[in-house]
C-alpha cells in the first residue's frame, strides 16, 4: 500500500519547516557520510551548552563550529524560541503539580505504556530501529527520553529562566530534523516528488552512517519523523499516560487531565508539532490515537521491528526484578495498559508462566477492591500506587541515576532528579505505615514523616 500525497498533504508527508530549514543550513557545505558526521558531531558540542531557557536568548556559537552552522542555529533560536500565545501558565504549573505528585508512578508508566505505545507504529518502529539499532541499546533510549520529560514536567522546566524543558524540547526538535536529513540524504520537500531513497552500505560506524545508508520509500512510508507520527508521540506520553492512570483505578479529575494535556500540548508546540493535530479533551486524544494506529496497522512491515523493540524493553525491566515469579510483571502490566490489541502487535500476547499470570491478576483485583474500599475511610490511599511508585523508583535509580550506562546524562539534569527523588521518597498521601512498606519494597530510607502523612495515619486511626 502506498500513501497519498493529496492538497494540502497528510500529516505524513508533513515535515517541520523551521527545524528542516535550520538543519540544511546546519549542514551546509558538508558532503557525504564522513564530513555530515562530523558536522553534526560539532553542532552536538555547541548544543550540549542549551543548559537552561534563560541561556537560549543570548546564546552564541563558539568559534570551532562552521559559521553557516551558527548562522542557522542563531536564526532557528529566533523563530521558535518563544512559546505559543495559547500556553497558559497556571495550566502548566497545575500540570506540574500534578507530576511531581504522581513522581515515581511516571517512570512505570513511561516504561509499561507511554514506550510500548511508541512502538506500535510500524514506520515509527523502523525510525527508531535504523536509530542505532535500539533493540540492544534501550538504556539509551529510555535515558534520552527521560533526558526530555524530566526538565519539560518539573518545576518551571516551560516557563522559567532557570528550567531546561524549552532548551530540551528545541535540541529534540533538531534531532528529530537531522534524522530526516540523513535518512532522506537532503531536504523532506525535495524528497516528496523524487523516487525511493535507495539503501548502502554503511561507510562506518556509528548512527549517522547507519541512518545515511539506511534508504526510505516515501510514498510508501511517509517522512521519518512526519507530523501524524510526532502527534503520536506526544499522545503516547500524554493521553496513554492519564488512560493508564484510569485503567489502575487513579484517573485524575477532568480539568486536570486536560490541564496536563495542555502542558504537553505546549511542549508539542515546541517540538514543531501543529496545532490541529493536537487534543484538548481525552475523547479527542483517544480518537486521534485509535484513528493513528488503525492507519499505521494497515501499512504492513516485512521483517517487523516492533516485537524485537518491546521485547528488548521488558528484558530491561526483568532484570531489575530479583524473584522469578515476578520477572514476568512487566509484560503482563504492559498487556493490561496497553490492550490486547497493540500487546500482539508487540509480540508481547505470548503465554506466560501460569502462576504469574495468577498472581498478577489476583493482585491487581485484590489491590482495586482494597483501593477502593479504604479510600472510604482515607482519602488518597492506594495500594496500587504503592506499588507503582515502587518499581518506579527501583527503574529511576538504576536506569536514570546510573552515569555507567548509555548516554551521560547532564550534570546540571542528574542534580535536579536527584532532588526529586529526594522528595518523591515521601509520599503525602499515603500513611505513615504504607511510606515505610514502600521504602523497604524500593530499597531506601523513609524519610520522616509529614503534612498529609502524619495527618492520613490520624485518620487511619
Amino acid at each position: 500500500m502506498h500513501r497519498d500525497a493529496p492538497h494540502p498533504p497528510s500529516p505524513s508527508m508533513r515535515a517541520d519547516p523551521p527545524a528542516d530549514l535550520a538543519v540544511a543550513g546546519m549542514l551546509a557545505g558538508a558532503e557525504g557520510p564522513h564530513q555530515l558526521a562530523e558536522r553534526i558531531a560539532a553542532v552536538n558540542r555547541e548544543l550540549a551548552r542549551w543548559e537552561s531557557n534563560g541561556a537560549l536568548a543570548h546564546w552564541e556559537p563558539g568559534h570551532g563550529l562552521d559559521p553557516r552552522a551558527g548562522a542557522a542555529l542563531k536564526d532557528y533560536l529566533g523563530a521558535c524560541l518563544a512559546l505559543p500565545g495559547w500556553a497558559e501558565p497556571a495550566r502548566i504549573a497545575r500540570a506540574e503539580s500534578l507530576f511531581m505528585d504522581m513522581s515515581m508512578l511516571s517512570c512505570t508508566l513511561l516504561f509499561c505504556a507511554s514506550l510500548p505505545e511508541c512502538y506500535v507504529l510500524p514506520d515509527l518502529s523502523a525510525v527508531l530501529h535504523a536509530a542505532g539499532q535500539l533493540e540492544a541499546h534501550t538504556d539509551y533510549r529510555v535515558r534520552s527520553t527521560a533526558a526530555m520529560i524530566f526538565p519539560v514536567m518539573l518545576a518551571g522546566g516551560l516557563t522559567g529562566r532557570e528550567g531546561a524543558g524549552v532548551a530540551q524540547a528545541l535540541k529534540v526538535r533538531l534531532i528529530h530534523a537531522t534524522i530526516r536529513h540523513l535518512i532522506l540524504r537532503g531536504s523532506p520537500d525535495d524528497s516528496l516528488g523524487a523516487g525511493p531513497v535507495r539503501p548502502l552500505l554503511p561507510a562506518g560506524g556509528g548512527i549517522y552512517h547507519t541512518l545515511y545508508a539506511h534508504g526510505w520509500d516515501t510514498a510508501r512510508n511517509g517522512l521519518p519523523c512526519n507530523q501524524e507520527e510526532l502527534a503520536y508521540t506526544l499522545l503516547t506520553f500524554h493521553y496513554v499516560f492519564l488512560r493508564s492512570l484510569r485503567k489502575l483505578g487513579l484517573g485524575l479529575e477532568r480539568q486536570d487531565e486536560e490541564d496536563y494535556l495542555h502542558a504537553w500540548n505546549v511542549l508539542g508546540h515546541m517540538l514543531g508539532i501543529e496545532r490541529s493535530l493536537m487534543p484538548d479533551t481525552m475523547a479527542q486524544a483517544q480518537q486521534a490515537f485509535l484513528d493513528i494506529q488503525a492507519r499505521g496497522r494497515e501499512l504492513a512491515r516485512a521483517p517487523d521491528p516492533r516485537p524485537a523493540l518491546a521485547a528488548a524493553l521488558m528484558r530491561a525491566m526483568e532484570d531489575e526484578i530479583p524473584l522469578r515469579l515476578f520477572k514476568p510483571f512487566p509484560t503482563l502490566l504492559t498487556r493490561h495498559l496497553c490492550g490486547r490489541d497493540a500487546s500482539a502487535d508487540l509480540g508481547l500476547n505470548r503465554r506466560q508462566p501460569l502462576l504469574s499470570r495468577l498472581v498478577f491478576t489476583a493482585g491487581l483485583g485484590l489491590v482495586r477492591a482494597v483501593d477502593a474500599l479504604v479510600r472510604l475511610a482515607v482519602p488518597g490511599f492506594s495500594i496500587s500506587r504503592m506499588l507503582t511508585r515502587t518499581f518506579g523508583y527501583r527503574l529511576v535509580t538504576r536506569f536514570l541515576m546510573d552515569q555507567t550506562r548509555p548516554l551521560r546524562l547532564p550534570d546540571a539534569l542528574l542534580g535536579t532528579l536527584n532532588d526529586a527523588l529526594g522528595q518523591w521518597r515521601h509520599d503525602p498521601r499515603a500513611p505513615r505505615w504504607l511510606n515505610r512498606l514502600e521504602a523497604r519494597l524500593a530499597g531506601h530510607r523513609a524519610p520522616p514523616a509529614a503534612g498529609a502523612g502524619a495527618d492520613a495515619d490520624k485518620r487511619a486511626a
